[in-house]
């Protein structure tokens, strides 16, 4: 039977909004909510904020969650083989440094386009 499920590059584009509930995250992910609080377990990574027993995903959750799916997906990784490749088990050392660095230019301008928008 053929795998029509959408891949990473055909998602609906993630909205500009601060939070999403487990729906909006499981939609634009196409996952469904069991899917995203079972990989809460499993990735160590994905910490959605907490608020009145409810869960809150930000975009770089989001972004994270594509890139498991896909990984899982897409790529027909393991969940154990995702889980290292996303800890850089099979980058060397300068990327691993590449890329933390990459996550946190990301992280501040998000915050400057964040700020930004309140200035308006």
């Amino acid at each position: 039977m053929p795998d029509n499920s959408p891949t990473q590059n055909e998602l609906e584009p993630i909205p500009g909004k601060r939070y999403f509930t487990i729906g909006e995250a499981a939609k634009l992910c196409d996952l469904k909510p069991h899917v995203l609080r079972y990989w809460e377990q499993e990735f160590d990574q994905i910490q959605p904020v907490k608020r009145s027993n409810r869960r809150y995903y930000q975009r770089q959750d989001l972004l994270l969650i594509r890139q498991i799916r896909s990984l899982l997906y897409d790529q027909g990784f393991t969940i154990g083989g995702a889980r290292q490749w996303l800890k850089g088990d099979h980058a060397s050392d300068d990327t691993k440094q590449y890329r933390q660095l990459l996550k946190q230019t990301i992280s501040e301008l998000e915050d400057i386009r964040d700020l930004l928008k309140t200035v308006r």
